[in-house]
């Protein structure tokens, strides 16, 4: 099965939204519902969100690629124009279009997480295994 198909699978019955202030809006409420901070996903030029409830799958389209910086944090984070993810509570896993600038490279972002035994951090790992954690209040909007 291709990952075209696999896509179209998780977006049956999914709730889609359209528009730069509704998709905004929908965001932050599914951050809020999964324990995840407001800010973590900084997309002002959305252009539709969708939202599997019964498996978690997660879409965001935008105009085109967007590059954001942390200012509290001092990261430079670049978003596809099109970011997939599962979404649990205080997790998203299977991430894509998500990297962030680490010294001179861009580094692809897999999975973000807020420790259950520390809930004021959360952790950005790679699918090398590598992760970095920092306070939950710097994506805080």
């Amino acid at each position: 099965m291709s990952s075209q198909e696999t896509k179209q699978d998780q977006r049956k019955g999914a709730e889609i939204f359209n528009g730069v202030s509704v998709c905004k809006q929908k965001a932050h409420e599914i951050l809020s519902t999964m324990n995840l901070p407001k800010g973590l996903l900084p997309l002002d030029t959305m252009t539709e969100i969708g939202f599997n409830k019964s498996t978690g799958y997660l879409w965001i389209k935008m105009k085109n690629k967007v590059q954001h910086k942390f200012k509290t944090i001092g990261k430079n984070v670049s978003y596809d124009s099109e970011v997939t993810a599962f979404v649990e509570n205080r997790r998203m896993r299977s991430l894509t279009g998500i990297k962030s600038k680490e010294l001179l490279i861009w580094v692809t972002i897999s999975e973000i997480f807020v420790d259950d035994q520390d809930t004021t951090k959360i952790t950005f790992a790679g699918p090398s295994g590598l992760s970095r954690s920092f306070h939950v209040s710097a994506f805080e909007e």
